[in-house]
């Protein structure tokens, strides 16, 4: 993992942002990598990789339900070599996405309804803290 994704390892779980990673947050991130790593081990089969129908049916396990286009776009951007086969560092990189992806439209989803309406300045804020 280079240091850009532990940057963004870090922010994911910057629960009261003020851009430092307490004890507890750190092990909130540790949590979720253990099980994002064991998710990936039970799917994986030996072969050290998940294709995409693996990497949805982990995402379900791991709490998340993305509909086809959000699953489609999502591995075509975390899929560096373009061959349909997520490495764990891959399949890591994507989960942290979609987590901090979740938390942040949870900011802003503040009815808990699921959807949420954002204004030009908002989306610019949200796409920005969502790269890699």
């Amino acid at each position: 993992m280079n240091l850009v994704s532990l940057q963004f390892n870090s922010r994911m779980c910057d629960f009261d942002q003020n851009g430092t990673m307490s004890f507890e947050e750190f092990v909130e991130l540790n949590k979720f990598l253990l099980k994002v790593q064991h998710v990936f081990s039970d799917l994986e089969r030996g072969r050290g990789f998940l294709v995409p129908d693996e990497v949805y049916e982990a995402l379900i396990k791991i709490g998340f339900r993305l509909d086809s286009l959000a699953l489609y776009t999502v591995c075509e951007s975390f899929d560096r070599n373009k061959n349909g086969k997520f490495r764990l560092d891959d399949f890591i990189a994507l989960c942290i996405f979609v987590q901090s992806a979740r938390n942040l439209f949870d900011s802003f989803d503040t009815t808990k309804q699921g959807r949420v309406t954002l204004d030009l300045n908002q989306f610019i804020y949200c796409t920005a803290n969502c790269r890699i």
